[in-house]
Order: structure tokens, then sequence, then C-alpha cells
């Protein structure tokens, strides 16, 4: 999530309306407060969410074309369905919003950048490779929420089938654990002050891992945790702040 004190808006809704609005309650903001749900791609871990909570509150859901066709597919009955254009601007209240693509075995997925108050927020996870386009967009931000999905020797040994781990590995599929530590350092070189790592694994990562192995390469480049850049895992089932 990411708010001005004006404009709240949640950045996908994976879950059931249920538990955002138990995490809303739990940061303190009401569910009528928000403004839109922005979605990055259609896959259920993504939207699962969606269908109660617009119904309930009448919150205006944004997405691609490619993106909504498919969130109207599994909840026709959604009503407030803003189609964006990749690549172009719009507005949400106080916020200036734009799409950049991302690439990812779905239907058009996509991260987002946020504009408040003088500031630039974003947001890139669900992403196999890391793309001109995502450094591009993510140069510059305050602060971000990247992706730092596996620890590649525990999703090689783990659980998961050969085909899953092929797919996960793949440059549609997510970013590992030693790619988001590359791309943290290059952000925080470029400016970042606060470095969010989300959408981790539950069988092929842990936040340690996560943690230490961004931390590593930022201390390895000089880049001091505390002093030039905050760097944290985001909370499991919670709201989280960008």
């Amino acid at each position: 999530m990411i708010s001005d004190g004006d404009t709240n808006i949640l950045i996908d809704a994976g879950v059931s309306a249920a538990r955002i609005c138990r995490a809303l309650d739990e940061a303190g903001v009401f569910p009528e407060e928000i403004d839109a749900i922005l979605v990055t791609h259609e896959h259920i871990d993504h939207i699962a969410g969606i269908r109660v909570f617009e119904k309930k509150f009448n919150t205006p859901v944004y997405g691609n074309a490619k993106t909504m066709n498919h969130i109207m597919g599994y909840a026709p009955e959604v009503r407030t369905a803003q189609i964006i254009n990749t690549q172009a601007s719009f507005a949400v209240r106080s916020m200036r919003i734009k799409a950049f693509s991302t690439p990812h075995d779905s239907a058009d997925s996509v991260g987002y950048i946020i504009l408040s108050e003088g500031k630039k927020y974003g947001i890139a996870t669900d992403t196999g490779t890391i793309t001109k386009a995502m450094l591009t967009n993510l140069a510059g931000c305050e602060a971000v929420l990247i992706e730092s999905n596996h620890d590649e020797q525990l999703l090689l040994n783990g659980p998961y089938p050969k085909a899953l781990q092929n797919r996960i590995l793949s440059g549609i599929g997510h970013l590992s654990n030693s790619d988001c530590a590359w791309l943290a350092t290059q952000l925080a070189i470029w400016g970042t002050k606060r470095i969010i790592l989300g959408h981790l694994s539950e069988k092929n990562n842990t936040p340690e891992k996560a943690f230490e192995c961004s931390k590593c390469m930022l201390e390895a480049n000089n880049i001091k945790l505390g002093a030039d850049v905050i760097l944290k895992v985001a909370p499991k089932d919670e709201i989280c702040f960008i």
C-alpha cells in the first residue's frame, strides 16, 4: 500500500477481502478510504480479494486491457474496472501513476511507479529478469518494493517438480535473491533510500536469506544499511507500506 495522507492505494489484492480488511484495520486505515486497487497481473495470488472487496466498498480497480480481461472472467460482477495504457500516466486523486512492462508468464504483467509530493515510489514483483524498462522506471525512486522470490539452492533442492523449478528460474518467472540483491544495490547507488524485499517463496526462501543476500551485496559496494539505505523484508499477511 502507498499513502500520502490524502490518497490511499492498494497494489494488488491477493488475499481474501476479510484479511485485507483486518490488515487495514491494524494499519489504522478504513477500507472505505482505499481510493484504488492497482493490479499488476491476473494470477490468483494477486487478485483473490478483488471480487468481494470491490463489491463491498466500490473501490475502482485499475489494470491494462489484457489483465482486466482476465479479471472480468474471474469476477464478471466487478463494476469499477478502469482500463489503463501501459506507459501512459494517469491520476488517482493526489497521485500520478505509470505502469511499465515486466517479463512474467501472464497476459501483460506490469510494475508501477507512483509520484506524490515530489517523490517517486516503485513496485516490481513477478519478473523473471531485470530489464532496461525496470531500471529506467525504478531509478530515482525514494522507496521501492522489489521481488526477492527464491534462494536458488533451496529451489533446486526443494519439493517443486522440475518443470515448476524451470518456470521459476526462467526469464518470465521470478527473481532470485542474488538477482534482487544486484537490483537493490544498483537502485541504492542511484539514490533509493528505502528498499523492501517482497514476494518471497514460502518453500524456497526465508526472510533471513533474502535479507542477508541483499545486505551483503549492498555492503560490498560500500552502501551502509541504516545510513545510506533502509533495507527490510515485507511482512507476511500484513499491509506493507512502500
